[in-house]
């Protein structure tokens, strides 16, 4: 009964599975490509269809010094992608009885502090946690993608922490710490590396042969790319990291072991249907909501498709894996430049496969008329009301708000800015924009300004108006000094040079900052300081970046 059962089931399957848009051609997907030819790095790409490769071919060079180009066997470091092999780690010790989703961190790994409300392995697997990003700490504290950087730091930088960035399941904020953490969970309760583990449950089982979790710097990998970043005046420079760390990236794979990895979502040999399952369930906040991160996966939906996909960048290495599951088709791409944009190139390639599938695309907010109706259009929506700066108090992001040529631009900083087109009602939209995005303001006031950012399936991003700051040659005088922070155990130290403030840290030379608003400096890559006063005197100041919030200096010397 269970094999006829068995036989019933595969039958439904095979005439439930959708009929396909017909293949483009070679050349229409070669096209998609056609900025990454024979003389520069690039990408390999593979096409996933009812299971089987129908597509695979690489574009570019793995290795400008040797002249050796990307082919569908070049092994590519797929980054943050890797996210769902080690969340599959995870759900198999489950399966095997040896932890529980919903176990206390430190119950597996007890240097983590006690900060009075338990996080779980599900916070960690669903980015609501509120554990800062361990990258973002080690970077801070002086550490460079250069540095060799072992498991032991990044535990060190973590347990550090004297707070969570917010109550866990109170938020969705990416953390690379919760998937780190989660490779060491595989270690302490399984007694293998997540390198050995995944390789005897999830790589060997399923035939991926050229497919290793990466935990050694030095370790010599066959047919591995190197990865290039664009030079400062033309050309490419090499990209490199000596982390070590595992859980959040480090998987190092082709595009054909991940198409076998892939299958397994259709013919599920590793885990069963509840580890599929469980791979795309998202996850739900402390108030309800639910948001679109699974488990090392995003569950969305485009054009009326249903997609499931991650995307991984590191150290000049870019990938990304999407799967439209109701359609049986799925696009790979591993590419080894770090100006491309590899969601950007599989969608094109999978909206080729899938046109006739997916809802027509929605159209592009139209731009503000040119001239003198530009003048009126702009006028109608109160342009003086809405530009000026503007600060996220969570991530420590500022905004200018820009009226050029009767137009408003949404600036993020210099040659990084976006067109917005009214909607009316305080309302606009990005033009260009990767994911639709709205922009809303509102005041009360011109003291009480707010601008709202909302993209698709992105959490809101709540910006209050602000004053620039133009302090005076004396001023600047108050802010110079020593400081030093636990948490990093880092010390930073600033000085007046030149009439501006600079900043020296460890191994770095001096680098300016430039006013932002009362009491807050900026650097050049967007880094916000944000200094704290008793009376007239400085005493400290914090810092934060969007995965690691609100980092506490205090001073130890003028």
């Amino acid at each position: 009964m269970t094999m006829l059962r068995r036989a019933l089931a595969s039958c439904l399957l095979l005439v439930a599975a959708p009929a396909l848009a017909a293949n483009p051609s070679p050349e229409s997907v070669d096209q998609v490509f056609a900025d990454y030819g024979k003389d520069g790095p690039g990408c390999a790409l593979a096409v996933v269809r009812d299971g089987a490769i129908v597509l695979a071919k690489g574009y570019g060079l793995a290795s400008l010094e040797h002249g050796v180009p990307i082919t569908p066997q070049t092994v590519f470091d797929i980054g943050s992608t890797s996210k769902q092999i080690t969340a599959a780690s995870i759900l198999l010790l489950a399966q095997d009885g040896k932890l529980a989703l919903d176990d206390d961190v430190r119950k597996h790994i007890p240097e983590i502090p006690d900060y009075g409300t338990p996080v779980t392995l599900r916070h960690l697997l669903h980015h609501t946690s509120g554990v800062r990003d361990y990258i973002a700490l080690l970077g801070l504290g002086g550490i460079s993608f250069e540095d060799v950087a072992t498991d032991g730091d990044a535990l060190t930088a973590i347990a550090r922490q004297k707070s969570l960035d917010f109550k866990p399941g109170d938020e969705h904020s990416y953390s690379n710490s919760g998937y780190f953490l989660l490779s060491l969970v595989v270690k302490r309760v399984s007694g293998k590396t997540l390198r050995e583990f995944a390789q005897e449950r999830i790589f060997t089982p399923l035939g991926m042969t050229s497919t290793q979790i990466l935990d050694d710097h030095a370790r010599v990998i066959p047919r591995r790319a190197a990865s290039y970043v664009p030079g400062p005046d033309g050309g490419f420079r090499t990209a490199a990291s000596n982390w070590e760390q595992t859980g959040d990236g480090a998987v190092q794979t082709t595009v054909e072991d991940l198409a076998k990895w892939d299958r397994n979502f259709y013919d599920p040999k590793v885990g069963g249907p509840a580890l599929v399952e469980q791979l795309q369930e998202t996850g739900v906040l402390n108030d309800g909501s639910r948001i679109p991160y699974a488990r090392g996966l995003v569950v969305d939906e485009h054009r009326g498709l249903r997609r499931v996909q991650h995307g991984g960048a590191w150290a000049g290495f870019l990938a990304n894996l999407i799967r439209f599951p109701g359609e049986r088709l799925s696009v790979i791409t591993l590419c080894n430049r770090g100006d491309v944009d590899p969601t950007g190139l599989a969608m094109q390639v999978a909206e080729l496969y899938l046109a006739d599938r997916m809802q027509p695309a929605a159209p592009e907010p139209v731009p503000p008329p040119e001239g003198a109706a530009a003048a009126a259009s702009t006028a109608a929506v109160d342009t003086a009301r809405h530009t000026g700066l503007y600060w996220n108090p969570l991530t420590s992001l500022v905004r200018r708000i820009q009226e050029r040529d009767g137009k408003l631009f949404y600036v993020r900083g210099p040659g990084n800015e976006t067109e917005l087109a009214p909607l009316g009602g305080g309302r606009f939209a990005m033009i260009g924009a990767p994911v639709p995005t709205e922009v809303l303001f509102s005041s009360s006031g011109a003291a009480a300004r707010e601008m709202r950012v909302q993209s698709a399936g992105q959490p809101l991003l709540v910006f209050e108006g602000v004053e620039p700051f133009a302090p005076t040659a004396a001023e600047f005088a108050a802010y110079a000094g020593t400081f030093h922070s636990e948490e990093l155990d880092a010390t930073y130290r600033f000085s007046v040079e030149d009439g501006r403030l600079a900043l020296r840290t460890r191994r770095q030379p001096p680098f300016p900052l430039d006013p932002v608003f009362a009491d807050a400096f900026s650097q050049p890559g967007g880094l916000l300081f944000r200094f704290a006063r008793s009376g007239k005197e400085v005493t400290g100041f914090a810092i934060g970046v969007g995965r690691a919030r609100n980092l506490v200096f205090t001073r130890t010397g003028s």
